[in-house]
């Protein structure tokens, strides 16, 4: 794997994305193959929520940066670009680019290993009942007093719940503690708080 300081060098200490120079981290590209030895890409804050699929796609701001990115000299970043328009070619300017964009076979196989081609873009997250976007440790507040299966527990509508925490394998989940039990809350009965 390649080294923070080999990626702050090739970058210029920016987003290899989008050209931003705040929040960088080290992505490290799912299904690399083995052969890969510069497998990771330093993105900001923005663009690795997105790659990461932790928040939706924001259209704009790919239309704005991706073009340059994609014309990179380094596999890791041209995959990683078609990754990011393979989940926008919906859009217009994305599937232009897709049209224009040229891979080697093994950088094309690469950048495929994902599936984003073959999904919609798409990303699956935890909302509360308003469409608000959850995230490990906000607090809610109950929109409905909800019997607690096994227990003899109600928790009343308006019940502040803090540092819930995620069911990573289902988004319509969350848990918390409500009177000191850890308890499974659908994210239909809450609202985010603040």
């Amino acid at each position: 794997m390649i080294q923070e300081t080999e990626l702050k060098n090739r970058s210029g200490n920016q987003c290899e994305l989008c050209g931003s120079a705040s929040g960088l981290k080290v992505y490290v590209l799912p299904q690399t193959p083995a052969a890969v030895k510069d497998d990771a890409v330093y993105l900001c804050g923005k663009c690795l929520a997105q790659a990461e699929k932790r928040e939706d796609l924001d259209a704009a701001h790919w239309q704005q940066h991706i073009s340059t990115a994609m014309w990179s000299e380094v596999p890791a970043v041209q995959v990683m670009a078609w990754r990011m328009l393979s989940r926008l070619r919906n859009e217009s300017w994305a599937q232009e680019n897709l049209d224009m964009m040229y891979l080697d076979d093994e950088t094309l196989a690469w950048a495929k290993a994902a599936g984003d081609q073959d999904s919609d873009g798409a990303v699956d997250l935890h909302r509360d009942s308003n469409g608000n976007v959850l995230r490990n440790e906000d607090t809610v507040v109950l929109t409905k007093s909800l019997d607690v299966k096994g227990t003899s527990l109600n928790a009343k509508m308006g019940t502040v719940v803090k540092n819930i925490r995620l069911v990573p394998d289902n988004t319509e989940q969350i848990e918390g503690k409500i009177e000191g039990q850890l308890i499974v809350i659908l994210t239909k009965y809450v609202r985010k708080q603040g």
